[in-house]
């Protein structure tokens, strides 16, 4: 298997990441030190990194092969704007979507050589830039997304069961998180890691396939 350097933005406990064993050299940046906490135990392989990961992106990326960045998604969610519309929900105020998706997206097929995915959910707006939709989420990305990713299929109500089911379907435990984000909101945005294995698998099966024509060059 070919050795990937590979950097994870906005980690939380690593959803996508769970599957993607400890064979590569991975480096996750989350700005919640808390989960940060709770990531390193999980991976006690990883380098992991507190920081804002959209500067840390732009700082560091000529220094990985695959760059996976999962960033906020509530500013685009549209349970959110639903929220923000209903008279019954007054502790939801209308913002801005938050832009710096399509900055990093932009960027990304600008500048980085290897192979990236960006990853959010669905809009209430038509996205900006063209994507890719696969199950509850879009993804961007500079290589062929296989149709399925092999996702399971989520607690029912995933989104308003609270913390204990996702949890447990996501094979995590926040009994110690001690930070100030709500678990249920935590343990709702992590990307399947079906998914996540599947996305990887692809880009490793695509660099073996690169890596044979760049040897038949010089046969």
């Amino acid at each position: 298997m070919s050795k990937l350097k590979i950097l994870n933005l906005y980690a939380c406990l690593g959803g996508n990441r769970y599957k993607w064993g400890d064979e590569h050299d991975i480096t996750a940046v989350e700005w919640d030190s808390e989960l940060a906490r709770l990531y390193q135990e999980r991976f006690p392989n990883d380098t992991v990194i507190v920081a804002d990961a959209h500067q840390y992106l732009l700082d560091h990326y000529k220094e990985f092969d695959f760059i996976w960045s999962s960033p906020p998604c509530p500013s685009h969610s549209r349970i959110r704007h639903s929220q923000a519309n209903s008279d019954k929900r007054e502790n939801y105020k209308s913002i801005y979507p938050d832009m710096k998706l399509y900055e990093e997206i932009i960027f990304l097929e600008s500048y980085f050589r290897g192979k990236y995915v960006v990853e959010n959910v669905i809009p209430f707006y038509t996205p900006l830039i063209p994507a890719k939709k696969r199950g509850r989420h879009l993804y961007w990305t500079n290589f062929n997304l296989p149709t399925n990713l092999n996702e399971r299929k989520p607690p029912k109500n995933f989104i308003e069961v609270g913390s204990k089911p996702n949890e447990l379907f996501h094979k995590i435990d926040l009994s110690t998180y001690k930070g100030n984000q709500r678990k249920d909101k935590i343990a709702c945005n992590l990307v399947d890691y079906e998914a996540g294995k599947t996305i990887l698998d692809t880009v490793l099966g695509i660099r073996k396939k690169e890596n044979i024509k760049q040897t038949e060059l010089f046969v």
